[in-house]
């Protein structure tokens, strides 16, 4: 089996390939992406970290390619459904860098509180400035956590050993399940009223990307920090400039940047914003246990079939894989569609399984349900491996029941889901072999494929709501693919689930369709 690392790769992972019998390496770091296409053929395993850019183009190109295999967590380098499609696992490793990554958080707010950098600075110009240069200190003071996963929490730990105050904002976390592991769970604007310092540690997903703008920085307590070693976007970089040069906020410290590298922007002439170009994982020992971790993952894999820290499939055997597949990617959508129905976190989650499936271990779906529920919360920080630990760690209740007959499919999957706003129920099945449908959204029957770009409506059943959607979708030129319409005769009601090509960034025209009359409400369903 012939591996290829593409990126740089400390020596630890390097030698794990060179040292491992069936196993032959090349290093070519640096490659343009034609360079890459035209030798990626050659190549059962590629271990990357992120500038490598894995598109469509490279994995059609990847004729023998099995796992791709990065250094780190994020995969927004990764053509993942290209993949997936082609039958490719995609790992990363989540855990290699968690601590550093923390560690880098708790040395920006230690920075930016004693003016480290601008001393520095200063003082090498031959500089003098103790008054100008006066700080302030961590005790007592309040650290607002944004997201308490695993960063999160050992950023939490290090704030109390500092005898820092911790609240924490976390939807997806039970109130109860924080309380135990002594973190004060908060709203969002006690948070932003509370904190002398907030901390980032979230993935950009589309309820975070611009989380703090205008209105946001607007209620943070006067003088406050604000740190982002997690992910650009998530802060308006224009909108905190101006609530830093204001003086409504005293400082902030950035990691990660809208865009990298981010050139001549407006924060970097202020004197109060500190930053870093994206060292939050860059230490000695977080790229040794990276480079350690993808390195026996790939060979696992390769050579043994085992999975482990993949993002696309489920850990179980290749032989009752080819059975379950599509039934596991059924159940991930299934999920998928479940956490973008709420708009707070999830308490308890019931799967019913009724069929044919039964005879089978139905353990790989429920963990693929699960990863479809987390993903739109937690991005890449999840997978087929600790979908399961993760919901534990939330406090995510789980039942899992079979029943063996089905009344009217061979076989059923029904999950319930349980959160602060009520329940919601989703039902699908196989037909055939692989063709996958939604077969029920709450009181609401229908049959859909669930794929691609997805409007969810809830309208009033009166004619021309139809032809209203469609006209108005048809000015901005969006395309519907497919449509499914159910009816609740006794609520004078319908539900219509449309696939079309809208931007899943679109927000004016889903903005304008809630507007049109006789609509009740336009959900963004992401397959």
């Amino acid at each position: 089996m012939r591996v290829l690392v593409s990126d740089s790769l400390s020596e630890v992972g390097v030698k794990i390939f060179k040292e491992t019998p069936g196993i032959e390496v090349d290093v070519k770091v640096g490659l343009k992406p034609e360079e890459l296409k035209d030798i990626i053929g050659q190549y059962h395993g590629l271990a990357i970290r992120s500038a490598t850019k894995v598109t469509t183009e490279i994995i059609e190109a990847a004729t023998q390619l099995k796992a791709i295999g990065r250094a780190g967590i994020g995969l927004d380098n990764v053509d993942i459904p290209a993949a997936s499609q082609k039958g490719i696992v995609v790992m990363n490793t989540p855990e290699g860098n968690t601590i550093t990554t923390a560690e880098h958080t708790m040395s920006m707010i230690m920075a930016l509180s004693r003016n480290i950098p601008q001393a520095t600075s200063s003082l090498k110009q031959g500089k003098w400035e103790k008054k100008k240069l006066q700080g302030r200190e961590l005790f007592n003071k309040t650290l607002g956590l944004i997201g308490a996963g695993h960063i999160g929490q050992i950023v939490a730990d290090r704030a109390k050993g500092m005898k820092m105050n911790v609240i924490v904002f976390d939807p997806y976390i039970k109130p109860e399940t924080l309380e135990s592991i002594d973190l004060e769970p908060v709203s969002f604007e006690e948070l932003l009223q509370r904190a002398d310092y907030i901390t980032i540690h979230t993935p950009k997903t589309d309820e975070t990307v611009n989380l703090f703008n205008k209105d946001t920085l607007a209620k943070m307590k006067k003088g406050a920090m604000l740190i982002n070693c997690a992910r650009g976007g998530i802060v308006n970089e224009d909108d905190l400039y101006d609530a830093l040069e204001s003086g409504h906020l005293a400082g902030a410290a950035f990691d990660v940047f809208a865009k990298e590298p981010p050139g001549e922007i407006k924060l970097m002439s202020l004197p109060n914003f500190i930053c870093t170009p994206h060292l939050g994982a860059s230490t000695l020992e977080a790229q040794e246990n990276v480079a350690r971790d993808v390195a026996n993952q790939i060979v696992a894999y390769l050579l043994h079939g085992t999975v482990k820290n993949a993002v696309n499939v489920p850990s179980v055997s290749a032989e009752l894989m080819n059975i379950l597949r599509p039934f596991a990617s059924l159940a991930e959508k299934m999920g998928s569609f479940q956490t973008q129905l709420i708009d707070s976190g999830i308490e308890e989650v019931y799967v019913e399984y009724s069929g044919k499936i039964t005879d089978y271990d139905v353990t790989p779906l429920t963990t693929a349900l699960l990863k479809g529920l987390l993903t739109p919360i937690l991005k890449d920080d999840v997978n087929f491996i600790n979908a399961s630990m993760i919901a534990a760690k939330r406090g995510i209740k789980v039942v899992e029941s079979k029943t063996k007959t089905s009344e009217d499919f061979t076989n059923l999957i029904v999950l319930r889901v349980i959160s602060p706003e009520g329940e919601n129920i989703v039902a699908g099945t196989i037909f055939g072999k692989t063709l996958q449908r939604i077969l029920r959204i709450n009181d609401f029957y229908l049959e859909a494929i669930p794929e691609g770009h997805n409007l969810l409506i809830h309208n009033r059943d009166v004619p021309g709501v139809i032809g209203s959607i469609a006209s108005l979708l048809g000015s901005h030129n969006i395309n519907i693919s497919q449509m499914a319409v159910s009816q609740a005769k006794a609520e004078k009601q319908n539900v219509i689930l449309l696939t079309t090509d809208i931007s899943p960034n679109n927000d004016q025209i889903i903005e304008e369709l809630r507007g049109l009359e006789n609509i009740f409400s336009v959900r963004r369903i992401e397959l």
